[in-house]
């Protein structure tokens, strides 16, 4: 199984490499263009290469430290060959231009928007304040609906904790297999998808930041329950308990510090992500921030900038100092 595996990641990886030197470096440094069809071929010398050849990177990311192949020549050359074709075609891909970055006309426009961004206009700090109180709550909203929810879930989502069949066991990569793919769309997208659910407004970014915040909140609460002392566990099933009990008297006061220190970081995160996600209908101050920012109303944009800096740092000094009372 785990040869298929590092076979499956040697294709995914040569496709890639072989894409990216035929469809978009070779292109643009010889102004030829390439026939799709070429990388078919291509990524199966890769993998032919990888697999008879000994230079399989894919069993590196399969193989456990013990199992784990001697370095080889060949999987050190495409192994470079990888990692350098992935920089230059994010360079071509990305159209990174340095000339255009420092050039006379460039530099004039970015001495207007920043004079206008430290000239605020101060006239709008009474809106400014109540979207930025919105934006605040917003988070502290999403984080207290996803906690209860993170902590039930994160046993179930603990590998330490599902051991009682195989049902258990299913149910135990659904979960994570949910919990991947609810963490992989960021609050953003999220956020554009309960605007047009419920509507444009605070209750949509919440219900966007609730989303995310289960899905990180229960893996590294998961996590937590995963390396707690398991001297405790075999105490408390020693003394005849059900498995609830050992969960609650055996594990609950090892995370509950850690899980603390979590929370308050998360909410520390939402509130970031709360302005964020105001560009696309989430309310609070990210919002307002959109409208003066689409007018060019940059002296507006400034207060918002400098109240968003100040109330960002004020909540990452105190979470910092709450955080490191807990430990």
């Amino acid at each position: 199984m785990k040869r298929l595996f590092a076979i499956i990641l040697d294709a995914i990886l040569g496709s890639a490499v072989t894409s990216m030197i035929l469809l978009i470096i070779v292109p643009e440094l010889t102004g030829l263009s390439v026939a799709p069809l070429l990388v078919i071929p291509a990524t199966i010398a890769w993998i032919a290469a990888a697999t008879f050849g000994g230079a399989s990177i894919g069993q590196l990311f399969v193989s456990s430290k013990t199992e784990r192949p001697l370095p080889n020549g060949l999987r050190s050359h495409m192994g470079w060959i990888a990692f350098c074709s992935s920089i230059v075609a994010g360079w071509i891909v990305t159209d990174i231009s340095p000339i255009e970055f420092f050039s006379g006309e460039g530099l004039k426009g970015a001495g207007r928007i920043f004079g206008a961004l430290f000239t605020p206009e101060f006239d709008v700090l009474g809106a400014a304040l109540d979207a930025m109180v919105v934006t605040v709550f917003t988070a502290l909203m999403a984080t207290i609906v996803a906690v209860p929810m993170s902590f039930v879930l994160s046993f179930a989502a603990a590998r330490n904790v599902m051991t009682g069949g195989t049902h258990e066991r299913v149910f135990y990569v659904l979960l994570r297999a949910l919990l991947n793919i609810m963490r992989s769309m960021e609050p953003i997208i999220w956020a554009i998808i309960f605007s047009v659910w419920v509507g444009i407004g605070p209750f949509a970014g919440m219900l966007a930041l609730v989303v995310h915040t289960i899905a990180s909140l229960t893996k590294q609460y998961s996590e937590q329950i995963e390396d707690v002392n398991h001297g405790p566990l075999e105490a408390v099933s020693a003394t005849g308990a059900k498995r609830l009990q050992v969960l609650w008297f055996a594990i609950v006061p090892q995370c509950v510090i850690p899980f603390l220190s979590f929370t308050i970081y998360r909410w520390d995160i939402n509130v970031r992500m709360a302005t964020i996600i105001g560009f696309v209908g989430g309310g609070g101050i990210g919002t307002l921030l959109t409208q003066y920012q689409g007018l060019a109303k940059y002296n507006e944009v400034g207060t918002l900038v400098i109240l968003i800096t100040l109330v960002v740092w004020m909540l990452d000094v105190i979470s910092a100092r709450v955080r490191e009372a807990l430990r």
